[in-house]
């Protein structure tokens, strides 16, 4: 890092992703699963042997953080 701070510009992105991929403290999701539904990918990727969720169960559960963030906003 730059001692005169001239160099904010490159670790801008970096700051973006870690805001959006943490989990806020009155909706205990993240942004980004809160507006795309789904978490941010960091780019390493690791094939799992189980299988995929189906697309139902997928919905159904993104409904239910939604709702649970939506609750937790108008209690704060």
């Amino acid at each position: 890092m730059d001692h005169r701070q001239k160099d904010w510009l490159k670790w801008f992105v970096l700051a973006e992703f870690v805001v959006n991929n943490k989990a806020h403290s009155t909706t205990k999701v993240s942004p980004f699963m809160a507006n795309y539904r789904r978490e941010l990918k960091m780019g390493i990727y690791i094939r799992r042997k189980e299988k995929m969720e189906k697309v139902i169960e997928f919905v159904e559960r993104m409904k239910k953080v939604q709702k649970e963030a939506e609750a937790a906003l108008k209690r704060a």
